[in-house]
């Protein structure tokens, strides 16, 4: 029996990386995953992983900013599964320039993935929420439910070239502060995770050789400088980076039954103190 045994967890852009560490993480504990990411190539590739561990698993592929998306990605966990326990929102991406030379293009395309898609997925999932806490409540049954929004240290210290990145990141704070007063009659814990160096395909890579991701049909260029990585690593009381493994940990932490007295809270996974 794990602690999150038959729970029913949400998972944006869990194809890969960090996303796909959380999903196995919380799989690990007994939750039944949706898994999510922009291509159906690594979303199928995670559910068959999840799969091959003995997890049930289901994939709804798709870009989260979409229009359609979130009513689609809530009913395909509520047809699956008949449910909804935890719901991370983790999809994203940075498309990073200085102020001067940042298009509405970049800007908006950061704050719809960032901003916008979690606060469609979260109100999409609120009539499934409402419905299921009347049922505990008339059961005589108190459970509580858990979301788990992905901010950034960039939205706690601001990041040159992330001006787009770092108000997204700190407007998943508010919102997250917000939904926790809003839903706390619900049982649902809202918590944020803000993560510092994490190291993915999109930090690793060198920026020297003009790596890219395509979004979307569009080539955002990923990485940073290894002078750079290699200066942080001095400057982190813990020498170094986190893995998505140690990133999914924190996630995890605030999915526990132990944290169900916190709400509204951001903790920092960054190796250090913020």
């Amino acid at each position: 029996m794990g602690k999150l045994d038959g729970k029913v967890a949400l998972v944006t852009g869990s194809g890969r990386g960090i996303g796909q560490a959380i999903a196995m993480k919380l799989a690990s504990e007994g939750a039944r995953l949706v898994i999510n990411d922009l291509d159906a190539e690594p979303a199928h590739e995670t559910v068959e992983l999840l799969k091959k561990s003995g997890a049930e698993a289901v994939a709804c592929v798709g870009s989260v900013a979409a229009p359609d998306f979130a009513e689609r990605y809530i009913k395909t966990a509520v047809d699956s599964f008949k449910g909804i326990d935890i719901i991370v929102n983790n999809a994203g991406f940075t498309w990073d320039d200085v102020i001067q030379r940042m298009s509405d293009e970049q800007w908006y395309a950061i704050i719809d993935c960032h901003m916008t898609a979690p606060f469609r997925i979260l109100r999409a999932a609120y009539p499934v929420i409402k419905v299921q806490a009347q049922a505990d409540t008339e059961r005589g049954v108190e459970v509580f439910r858990k979301v788990v929004n992905i901010s950034s240290t960039s939205a706690l210290n601001g990041n040159a070239g992330q001006m787009n990145y770092s108000s997204a990141k700190a407007g998943v704070i508010g919102m997250t502060r917000a939904l926790s007063r809003e839903w706390g009659r619900f049982r649902v814990n809202v918590n944020a995770v803000a993560f510092g160096l994490i190291h993915t395909r999109m930090t690793s890579a060198d920026a020297k050789a003009g790596a890219t991701i395509n979004i979307e049909g569009k080539d955002i260029r990923v990485g940073l400088n290894p002078e750079l990585l290699k200066s942080h690593a001095q400057r982190n009381p813990l020498g170094r980076g986190g893995t998505p493994e140690e990133a999914a940990g924190a996630v995890y932490l605030f999915c526990l039954p132990e944290s169900n007295y916190i709400t509204g809270q951001t903790i920092a996974v960054a190796g250090s103190p913020q």
